[in-house]
């Protein structure tokens, strides 16, 4: 696999669902390229596809008809197991409810990824990644005992701490105040910037988008600009 490949592009891809009232699309014949370290912005109304657009580029979902490639791999041809190897270490997924372990402490949400992923010394990589998002005195707390914008933080933390070279944001300030949303885009960017990272953020927020290299608008399912 090389990469010389973009790491994302979508051809012709379609989602099509059931519904009690028959089948929906949900994205009608998407066209995409992010190339090496491009940061692209992906907004839109609440049920344009944004969420989807990340669920089949992640390859969490099969489109029903085009092609995805991840670093010039075709998801088609993997199986579930296949796509998370593929996954593994590369891609990275930040999400609007953070989705902590809520039995495992900041230090080991973010290490145990890693020590499965087979990465060297993993405890001593989180605890330099949690000082990275300012969480140093926050090693062994749980998500309970920590606000929002500190969970997002453990989040930011865990995706970046493999240095994967794509990124997929869902709407990762979403959940926060003002003040948490501003900080934490700031580390997220910065970080970003500093991994060399590709990334795919959908958001509500045209301020976060702005700082974006590319903004694509999604309506009904399709990119439009």
């Amino acid at each position: 696999m090389s990469d010389a490949h973009p790491p994302l592009r979508l051809e012709a891809v379609s989602l099509t669902l059931p519904s009690s009232a028959g089948q929906v699309e949900i994205l009608r014949g998407l066209e995409l390229s992010v190339g090496a370290g491009e940061r692209l912005a992906v907004t839109g109304p609440s049920g344009s596809g944004k969420s989807s657009l990340i669920s089949v580029a992640a390859g969490l979902e099969r489109p029903t008809s085009g092609r995805v490639s991840v670093f010039g791999q075709d998801l088609g041809g993997l199986d579930e197991d296949g796509r998370a190897r593929l996954r593994r270490g590369r891609v990275a997924l930040v999400f609007q409810s953070f989705h902590l372990l809520p039995n495992m402490t900041a230090e080991e949400n973010v290490a145990t990824p890693l020590e499965i992923a087979g990465a060297a010394k993993p405890e001593e990589t989180a605890r330099t990644w949690l000082d990275r998002v300012g969480l140093s005195a926050r090693l062994r707390h749980y998500p309970h005992q920590l606000s929002g914008g500190e969970q997002q933080r453990v989040a930011l933390a865990r995706a970046l701490a493999g240095r994967p070279s794509l990124l997929f944001a869902d709407e990762p300030t979403g959940n926060l105040d003002s003040a948490n949303a501003a900080l934490v885009a700031d580390m997220m960017f910065d970080l970003v910037a500093q991994t060399g990272a590709a990334m795919v953020l959908v958001t509500h927020d045209p301020d976060l988008a702005q700082r974006a290299d590319r903004i694509a608008h999604m309506r009904d399912g399709r990119l439009v600009s």
